[in-house]
């Protein structure tokens, strides 16, 4: 059976590649692995078709041979350690991309994505001035401490793994901030990411679906 992704029927980010289905498609096309995706409308992710695959009713799942999985990041570490390409050979240093898979999920996503959705939803709030200064540095403080890190290296690691894929995905939810234009050598991080074909022929599957959307909307 292929590969099948599930993915929005109508993305919220209007094409723009951080939809989270978009890291498993940058796998899977840096693996060079034929999928199918199967798109799921808002109102199909509540229903219980679409919970039995993912227990909280949001996307990607990735379902083979009999096997279903939800989180993009779990997903993403499946695909890394059954296929050659996206982790180290070198028993630590793979361990060590591991690690950073991990760090680009639970520690440098969440200050970031509290930052994005205090400025989507609560703008109006009375709290909002004084609580976005907070927001912004812990999230510079992330920033600051991977930008210290990776140094020089084009890479978190001595080349290209799943690790990079996970975190430069992370850092794109910042588009053009000011927190990010802070780090250069940040940037170009993520502009290495996103030369890479893989990543082109990922982002422009998902901009096509809405694209779709957008002209039989029209």
């Amino acid at each position: 059976m292929p590969i099948i992704l599930t993915a929005f029927e109508a993305a919220p980010d209007r094409g723009r590649g951080l939809a989270r289905d978009m890291q498993v498609r940058w796998a899977l096309e840096e693996l060079g692995l034929a999928y199918d995706v199967r798109l799921v409308s808002f109102a199909a992710m509540k229903q219980a078709e679409h919970l039995a695959r993912q227990p909280f009713g949001q996307i990607p799942t990735y379902e083979e041979d009999g096997l279903t999985l939800f989180e993009s990041g779990a997903i993403v570490h499946h695909l890394a350690e059954r296929h050659a390409g996206l982790l180290p050979e070198d028993p630590a240093a793979r361990a060590r991309a591991i690690a950073w898979m991990f760090a680009a999920v639970s520690t440098v996503e969440p200050p970031i994505v509290e930052w994005a959705m205090a400025r989507m939803l609560e703008r109006e709030a009375p709290w909002f001035a004084a609580r976005q200064p907070m927001l912004e540095d812990r999230v510079r403080t992330r920033l600051a401490h991977l930008a210290d890190r990776l140094g020089e290296a084009d890479w978190l690691e001595v080349g290209f793994t799943a690790a990079d894929l996970l975190m430069v995905g992370v850092l794109r939810r910042l588009g053009r901030s000011t927190m990010l234009t802070e780090q250069p050598r940040l940037l170009a991080y993520i502009a290495r990411g996103e030369a890479r074909p893989a990543f082109q022929r990922a982002f422009a599957a998902q901009r096509a679906v809405f694209e779709a959307q957008a002209n039989g909307s029209a």
